[in-house]
């Protein structure tokens, strides 16, 4: 069976970069079409066989990709995919564009339908979150944004079977796309690297380093985000919540925001360079009281992660979070994106006790293993059906 596997752009890491090289210890041998290609920020994809797209020759492309929102999706439109049996595109935006002729069965596995223009709309039109070019982009989406629904709703038609990540996407493109979804396969979770330490008691303070504020870190005094620092991800509102409580909270981000966010930090919070390595990263999660997170998320993979560290998670209610969290026992949702709301919830929390096995319960399903189990499972099942 042949795969191509297809992605937005390729410049950066995160989950979905995870799902992608997961799909390639499936299917070693599949090519990875994508927009643009930045080598040194995704050294991760050194595995594939990348292909790009006419965009890849625009200088500022590989850094600069929001702005080339009209041509994106044309980009996609050229890839050949003659002789593949299936094409996987995962993605958040424009991947699934990708035309293919018959006998090519194309399944996405939808990240989300197109934040900017459907569930975050509004947001991006009031916040883009690109500092001095967020005048230029809000015009630009105010005036393009009806254009570019259509177009992808256009898209939306292409794939023959979507795959959510979460139960929230599937709601969003049975809603936005009026298309049916054939499963929900959360991502593939590394519960081997991401575990709960035994040794370690989180009531003792250890040096945990300084971050970039210069303040030292000290085991289990802290709370924790890990995230992208862009508006939707609402950090703000994290920061202003702690701020109040005059509690350490630390964030580990990078984002066209980072400059506002730590512009209304105040001196419990600490900001800590995103380029860490994994166990770096792990060690952070076993350092924290509690992992909080504040964003209409579509899964959630860094509160996973915590999760399977044994840490509770304090999140946003109405978010794909909330399939991961279990409110009471693996941590404690909130029902407003509002500092008050995430004020009342950690004094609270701090009332409460949870059990690492408890968090790390509600992760164990969501394996690597698992993840990759099901994904082969569902593409011989469609390659079979479509071939009837």
């Amino acid at each position: 069976m042949k795969v191509a596997l297809v992605y937005d752009r390729v410049n950066k890491w995160g989950g979905a970069e995870r799902v992608l090289l997961a799909l390639h210890r499936l299917w070693p041998d599949a090519p990875l079409y994508t927009a643009v290609y930045d080598a040194k920020r995704a050294a991760w994809a050194d595995v594939f066989s990348v292909r790009t797209s006419f965009l890849q020759h625009i200088p500022f492309a590989k850094r600069s990709h929001e702005s080339l929102a009209l041509f994106t999706p044309m980009a996609f439109e050229t890839f050949s995919f003659d002789g593949m049996d299936v094409v996987i595109s995962v993605t958040s935006a424009d991947a699934k564009n990708v035309i293919t002729k018959p006998g090519t069965v194309h399944i996405c596995y939808c990240l989300t339908p197109t934040r900017y223009l459907w569930s975050g709309y509004l947001q991006y039109q009031k916040n883009p979150g690109l500092g001095l070019w967020n005048s230029v982009a809000s015009f630009g989406l105010r005036t393009f944004g009806p254009m570019l629904k259509r177009w992808d709703l256009v898209a939306s038609k292409r794939p023959d079977y979507y795959i959510a990540i979460s139960n929230r996407v599937k709601t969003r493109i049975e809603t936005y796309y009026d298309q049916p979804v054939y499963a929900v396969v959360p991502p593939p979770v590394d519960t081997r690297r991401f575990k709960p330490q035994r040794a370690m008691q989180r009531s003792a303070y250890q040096d945990l380093g300084k971050g970039e504020s210069g303040r030292t870190k000290r085991k289990g005094n802290y709370f924790l985000t890990v995230s992208r620092l862009v508006s939707y991800k609402r950090v703000d509102i994290l920061i202003h919540a702690f701020n109040r409580l005059k509690l350490p909270l630390v964030i580990i981000g990078d984002g066209h925001q980072k400059k506002e966010l730590m512009s209304i930090a105040g001196e419990t919070i600490t900001f800590v360079d995103h380029h860490l390595t994994e166990s770096e990263l792990v060690r952070y999660y076993e350092g924290c009281r509690a992992f909080v997170f504040a964003a209409d998320e579509d899964f959630g993979l860094v509160a996973a992660e915590a999760q399977a560290c044994g840490i509770p998670v304090i999140a946003y209610r109405n978010s794909g979070v909330s399939e991961i969290v279990a409110d009471g026992v693996s941590g404690l949702l909130f029902d407003r994106q509002t500092p008050e709301a995430i004020i009342k919830t950690v004094r609270a929390f701090g009332r409460m006790r949870f059990s690492a096995s408890d968090c790390r319960a509600q992760v164990t399903h969501m394996s690597e293993s698992k993840f990759s189990d099901t994904m082969k499972h569902i593409v011989t099942e469609l390659v079979k059906k479509e071939h009837i």
